[in-house]
């Protein structure tokens, strides 16, 4: 198993994500927003998620505070920000995790991890062979490689986005240009570790590899491109979750072109494509593009005492 010392230096001169900042966030903070102190805004069951996620119970789901990649139309905005969420220790965060398995969640389920990973190595280190429900890594999937290779004997599920497959609109909405490169470099090292999905006699996914990717409006081409990589690279070795929960923030109202939602031939255009291209191992979400998406209140319920 990796030990956590292993990222002894990640807040020294942090290149724990693509960016490399190199910021000492003792001192300063990150692009993420974050020092060097662990931050977390909510601990509860989400039951929300895709079904070999959630399952009956919901996953227990901790949603740290600050993101690597901060898009320029996020819905979780409230918890980027350098004063979101609360400050936690690693062994606050064993102990957040066994009372999620407590109330009887399906795993463990870690929201825009990234920026932490140490930090939440030493958790997982610190439960060790006393958890026994999987533990999911719900990611951007701006991920640096080398630091989800340091994480191999930790997760058991890894839920990256893969938001985009043009270079010029991951700079546009996410200001990263390398996004397609790096995250495709990530997504390798993810299925090398997880190799195949696996799941329990509930139909919850204890191992394996879930690619969520959001429909955009106006950018049909970009999720094609996208699911095309995913299922000629990887075939039915991964699960594709294909989402139309796209939701307009005020925030990009000077964005005319994604100031809208995402309209129902736009992904039923996507869906086509995908069932054409023979994809078979996919969550898409039905009933027409939705209105509003399930923003949850980030009060520090189930992080502070």
């Amino acid at each position: 198993m990796t030990n956590h010392k292993n990222f002894s230096l990640g807040y020294k001169s942090c290149v724990l994500c693509p960016r490399r900042c190199g910021v000492d966030r003792s001192l300063n903070k990150g692009y993420c927003a974050m020092g060097d102190k662990l931050r977390a805004a909510k601990a509860y069951l989400h039951k929300w998620e895709e079904p070999c996620i959630s399952g009956k119970n919901g996953s227990g789901t901790v949603f740290f505070s600050g993101c690597n990649l901060r898009c320029v139309y996020c819905q979780n905005r409230e918890i980027i920000s350098q004063d979101a969420g609360f400050e936690i220790t690693p062994r606050r965060l064993s102990e957040i995790f066994f009372e999620l398995e407590d109330k009887g969640a399906e795993n463990i389920n870690l929201v825009t991890p990234t920026h932490f990973a140490p930090h939440i190595a030493a958790a997982l280190d610190l439960s060790r062979g006393r958890l026994k429900i999987p533990v999911v890594y719900n990611c951007g999937g701006y991920e640096s490689a080398d630091i989800i290779k340091m994480l191999d004997g930790y997760v058991d599920v890894y839920m990256p986005d893969f938001k985009y497959a043009d270079s010029s609109i991951a700079k546009k909405y996410s200001s990263a240009a390398d996004y397609p490169e790096a995250a495709k470099a990530a997504l390798s090292e993810m299925t090398r570790q997880a190799r195949s999905c696996e799941f329990n006699e509930r139909g919850i996914m204890t191992k394996g590899v879930l690619v969520r990717h959001l429909v955009l409006p106006s950018h049909t081409e970009n999720s094609k491109a996208v699911i095309e990589y995913l299922y000629k690279t990887y075939g039915d070795s991964i699960y594709m979750s294909i989402m139309n929960q796209y939701t307009p923030m005020p925030f990009v109202k000077d964005l005319p072109e994604i100031n809208r939602r995402v309209t129902r031939r736009e992904y039923d255009e996507v869906l086509s494509f995908a069932i054409e291209l023979g994809v078979k191992n996919a969550f898409i979400q039905e009933g027409g593009t939705v209105s509003e998406s399930f923003i949850p209140s980030f009060d520090g319920e189930g992080i502070i005492y």
